[in-house]
């Protein structure tokens, strides 16, 4: 019984597969800036550009993967898969650091363009590991104890709030950590909350996916677990 409930079922490792997928590509695309507009508002008035990173068209589809993963099999799954993609992202970031590293062949002329994309600062490496922990684990935590006390009931808004509270601490901790000092400090605040607003909309646009994919899955696996008595220490990675 004991070994049963330790194994993770087909469908749960696509969805790390995906998930760690989200998390490196994220990593490649945030080096490359991108333009979104100008937009017409009513009234004829004419917004600017806004300039985002390349990562946002992916990342917040790891945070709608830990939503899914934590409504379907609970905390225990979600934690793992955290620690999976922290881990594969940390040996990506590793290797391309290394590779990065090692001189280039003498006919090589693009050490310019590789370096930009993996030669990734140690503090902005540290401020989106760091980040990418805190955000991800107050969202597993926020929807799994949002589904106990709502009795699994309102899965729309558990989905949102959790993204908006797993969002809010990331950019609280990787923007002050990796720009601080780069960035000026009036305007921390602006990419914080620019941040949080255009991740969440991203989970409320996608939302009625996520809810056909959580239903499918839950049909499909005869799952739909409640984590009543759980331990919620980040570390217990096995308990599962």
């Amino acid at each position: 019984m004991e070994k049963k409930r330790n194994m993770v079922s087909v469908l749960f490792m696509l969805f790390s597969i995906l998930f760690c997928v989200c998390l490196i590509a994220a990593n490649v695309l945030e080096t490359k800036q991108i333009a979104v507009g100008p937009f017409t508002l009513p009234g004829g008035y004419t917004t600017g550009a806004i300039s985002l990173t390349g990562g946002l068209i992916v990342f917040p589809v790891s945070y709608i993967i830990n939503d899914c993963v934590c409504e379907v099999w609970g905390y225990g799954k979600a934690r793992l898969l955290i620690w999976i993609g922290f881990a594969m992202n940390f040996f990506f970031v590793t290797l391309g650091a290394l590779c990065d590293w090692i001189p280039g062949a003498p006919y090589w002329t693009n050490d310019a363009g590789f370096h930009a994309v993996f030669g990734l600062a140690p503090r902005i490496a540290a401020a989106s590991f760091t980040a990418f922990l805190c955000g991800s684990f107050v969202n597993a935590y926020v929807m799994s104890r949002m589904k106990i006390s709502s009795k699994g009931k309102n899965f729309s808004a558990r989905a949102i709030l959790s993204t908006v509270f797993g969002e809010s601490v990331d950019s609280i901790i990787f923007f002050p950590l990796a720009l601080s000092g780069i960035v000026p400090t009036d305007e921390l605040p602006v990419l914080m909350i620019g941040q949080v607003i255009l991740k969440t909309l991203y989970e409320v646009v996608a939302l009625p996916l996520t809810i056909r994919v959580v239903r499918a899955v839950k049909r499909h696996e005869g799952e739909d677990a409640y984590d009543d008595g759980i331990n919620y220490n980040v570390f217990k990675l096995l308990n599962i």
